[in-house]
């Protein structure tokens, strides 16, 4: 499918994944569904009440959209984890890196990978690719893997792998890194003090050396005043010379590129929803997210469709990302896959059994390697 075969409203729905309120689709949401065709779906733990109803409730958004849906969770394990109270709690990264196990850094991947799946998402916005620096400590706490990019690229490489084998498409997080963020994205802009050398060097490396098997990089909303004075403050998801210049020409980035939450202070501290929605698009973001308010998922999408309606040239832009959208949803066998039948109980506890067996073995092997 092309997207110049769509009507522009629906070219503009597929640089979109929409998070939902509660965990129905009354009939505003279906609307909402059918009329923008989004790109995808997120759903947080508010929206799963048990994996019955989180499967039933994905299948539903599927129907109303003609496209596959990216049905996406964010699930990394530890802190971020929607599915620990209707499953059971997946290790932290900071765990399972303990183990010094490959093997195991795979299997993490391959677990989350089948959890995720068997409830009927596609895609898991994870790993995270950030650094493990003193300035995050506070605020990222167990999901970073180390100070060393390299020990980075050693755990992400097998979680991607472990995910992939679980029909499950991973996103590297958050370009260009938050590793030097003292401040909490969801509420405020982090202004991070790294020069150009520092992040080319060394948080940029898990992008340049995953290029090629990470499927999403998800782009954050934080500033880097020393890396990128020509920004003048304003933050990486609204940045062409991050996005562009950077992750798609000098790194040479050819998967999709996905802002951050909208909704987030990090990007409402510098442009209005509205505002933030059309210049990522413009700064070279492929698509964006809306997680909290369908009022907002509504608004972003009109003021993109109505500056695509106004600016021929922001159109063709709107054009060439919902195509490389489209291209993935045609070329990725996960995606093409019908989704699964609804998990029975037998099959939840089977999966919670694994999910428990494994975080009992990773503290094992943690209690071990470190003797």
């Amino acid at each position: 499918m092309k997207a110049a075969s769509l009507p522009l409203r629906h070219r503009v729905g597929q640089l979109i994944i929409m998070g939902l309120e509660g965990p129905e689709t009354p009939p505003a949401t279906l609307r909402l569904l059918t009329s923008m065709h989004p790109a995808g779906v997120i759903l947080f733990a508010r929206n799963i009440q048990s994996p019955h109803q989180c499967a039933q409730l994905l299948r539903i958004c599927q129907t109303a959209v003609k496209a596959p849906l990216f049905r996406c969770v964010d699930l990394e394990g530890g802190t971020v984890d929607r599915l620990r109270n209707i499953i059971a709690p997946a290790p932290s990264v900071a765990e399972i890196v303990r183990t010094g196990s490959d093997k195991l850094f795979e299997r993490h991947g391959r677990i989350i990978g089948e959890e995720v799946r068997a409830l009927g998402f596609n895609v898991d916005f994870a790993p995270v690719f950030d650094l493990d620096l003193p300035e995050s400590r506070s605020v990222l706490t167990s999901r970073t893997v180390s100070d060393d990019p390299r020990q980075v690229i050693r755990y992400a490489r097998k979680f991607l792998k472990g995910l992939n084998s679980a029909g499950v498409l991973g996103c590297g997080k958050h370009f260009p890194g938050l590793g030097g963020a003292n401040l909490d994205t969801h509420k405020e802009l982090p202004a991070i003090q790294r020069n150009w050398e520092q992040m080319w060097s060394e948080d940029l490396v898990p992008y340049r050396e995953l290029r090629k098997v990470v499927p999403f990089v998800m782009v954050a909303h934080a500033s880097y005043p020393l890396a990128m004075k020509e920004d003048k403050g304003r933050p990486s998801s609204l940045s062409r010379r991050w996005i562009v210049d950077v992750l798609k020409k000098k790194i040479g980035y050819l998967g999709l590129v996905i802002s951050d939450d909208l909704e987030m202070g990090g990007v409402l501290a510098a442009a209005s929803m509205e505002e933030a929605a059309i210049e990522t698009i413009r700064a070279g973001a492929d698509m964006f997210l809306v997680c909290q308010k369908e009022e907002f998922v509504w608004r972003s999408y009109e003021a993109v469709l109505q500056e695509a309606e106004r600016d021929r040239k922001f159109g063709d832009l709107v054009t060439r990302a919902a195509d490389r959208v489209l291209r993935l949803k045609s070329s990725n066998k996960a995606l093409k896959q019908t989704m699964a039948r609804e998990p029975s109980a037998e099959d939840v506890e089977k999966l919670s059994t694994r999910v428990r067996d494994f975080g009992e073995e990773v503290r094992r092997e943690a209690a071990t390697s470190r003797l």
